[in-house]
């Protein structure tokens, strides 16, 4: 058991929204020390999650564009697929990201300790690591402890066929037939990358559409390809039983289409995540954890334990990675002394498949179920330049505005590159930027980002590449 280590910050857990805070609070002089459970920093997001699945996700967008461009008189043979060098390929990009992150702990003089971090008290934290216990005193600490993946009750998660988006990326085979258990985000980048491999893909989702929360409208093109790539996907459908026979897993299916009982080579159960709040012994400090295991916090991140702060997944929705960087610098310069506080507009969301959705803001859908009025102004990519020359005409850029104000409210676009385009759209509703403002801001042309500009001035009345809407 090594010496007590003394800490004026301590952050616990090593993800996007703790090495963010940790690293902020050593720029503004406090001295830190961050506890990660892992061998390298990052958390799911960089190790497991993010980045590895958006290598993956890059690979088979290629192998796809590769394959429509015969329609340019391009013809190329069928790919040869060698997933060792795939997986290599992946692990090698995370390698130079968590290499990066250990090279700027140290610049920093962040202490790192790997293991296992519980409380002990409110003031002193408690790491099993490789050696023993090493217990840390602390004057403020950051719980950014993030989460886990959720496990349905009775199915067999002790054979390896069975799997999460941890083993979905580790890429072990391209399995014949393949099921996804879930309709969200995590599970469509999934089954992007298995069906471009050649698996056969079937998606199970329990609610009456994918991407739940998402307006249909932006989802309907994603589902309109999808339809081409994978065998099935089956709508208000649950899985009521996965039984692991020799053969393959044996699932049987449940609601008013449900199909019969198929087997599958693997099945990936991609429902949602759940917070690590009562994993950390919480209660030894004093901070207050729901029965979820989300951790309250006001504004400044604060827990109900003044010193105590905590960021990221395990304080609530979105669970996000661009949300918990930003919370982790709002804990630190709080500890430190600044006037900060967490109070942002939006939050936008993206789901890196082919094409991407990504949206921000009030939705739709959102606006209909609260019966708040909107305006909106929608450019189809079908008149859109740069998408007929890429091949890619099927998306769309929406925004809804305040009809009395103008001011801009909700984006929401789907196609080539959306996660790329979504930002624009939140720095416009930060700034409190008008459908005229983002209408006479001159966008570079042939862009998919001018059909940003094109959307307001649909709202506007004023464009010219298409008639414009007849006004109400």
């Amino acid at each position: 058991m090594s010496k007590e280590i003394q800490a004026e910050v301590v952050v616990l857990g090593g993800g996007p929204g703790g090495y963010s805070a940790a690293f902020r609070a050593a720029d503004l002089g406090l001295k830190t020390v961050l506890v990660e459970r892992y061998p390298t920093l990052g958390g799911v997001c960089l190790n497991v999650g993010c980045i590895p699945s958006k290598a993956l996700l890059h690979t088979a967008e290629v192998i796809n564009e590769v394959a429509e461009l015969e329609v340019m008189g391009v013809r190329y043979t069928k790919p040869k697929i060698d997933l060792d060098k795939m997986r290599a390929g992946k692990d090698a990009v995370v390698a130079k990201l968590t290499g990066g992150l250990a090279a700027l702990a140290k610049q920093r003089k962040v202490q790192v300790v790997t293991g296992w971090g519980e409380f002990e008290s409110p003031r002193v934290l408690s790491v099993q690591t490789e050696s023993g216990v090493q217990r840390i005193a602390f004057d403020n600490a950051i719980i950014a402890a993030g989460s886990r993946p959720v496990k349905i009750p009775g199915f067999p998660h002790d054979d390896p066929r069975l799997m999460d988006s941890t083993g979905a990326l580790a890429l072990q085979d391209v399995p014949k037939r393949f099921l996804i258990v879930g309709g969200g985000i995590i599970g469509l980048e999934m089954a992007t990358v298995y069906a471009t491999l050649g698996s056969k893909v079937d998606i199970v989702e329990l609610q009456d559409g994918l991407i739940p929360g998402c307006d249909r409208d932006l989802v309907r093109p994603l589902q309109k390809r999808l339809e081409k790539q994978v065998q099935n996907i089956w709508l208000k459908t649950k899985v009521a039983d996965i039984q692991a026979l020799k053969s393959g897993l044996k699932v049987v299916f449940d609601g008013d289409k449900a199909p019969e009982p198929q087997l599958y080579d693997r099945v990936l159960v991609a429902v949602g995540r759940v917070p690590n709040g009562k994993l950390i012994q919480a209660d030894k400090a004093g901070v207050e954890v729901d029965e979820r295991g989300f951790i309250p916090v006001d504004t400044h991140m604060r827990t109900n334990v003044p010193h105590i702060y905590a960021i990221g997944d395990i304080v609530g929705n979105p669970m996000l990675a661009h949300k918990a960087v930003h919370e982790g610098h709002v804990a630190a310069e709080v500890i430190a002394g600044l006037p900060a506080l967490f109070d942002p507009m939006t939050i936008p969301s993206v789901a890196y498949t082919d094409p991407e959705v990504a949206w921000m803001g009030l939705t739709e859908t959102e606006a209909k179920e609260k019966g708040i009025e909107i305006e909106k102004g929608v450019f189809p990519w079908a008149a859109s330049g740069r998408a007929l020359g890429i091949h890619r005409a099927e998306g769309m850029t929406k925004l809804i505005f305040d009809p009395k104000t103008k001011r801009i409210l909700g984006a929401g676009i789907v196609g080539r590159n959306a996660g790329e385009l979504i930002g624009e759209t939140v720095l416009a509703l930060e700034m409190g930027a008008d459908a005229e403002d983002i209408a006479l801001t001159i966008h570079p042309h042939p862009t998919l980002n001018e059909s940003i500009g094109m959307a307001a001035e649909m709202a506007e009345g004023t464009i010219t590449d298409l008639m414009p809407p007849r006004k109400r």
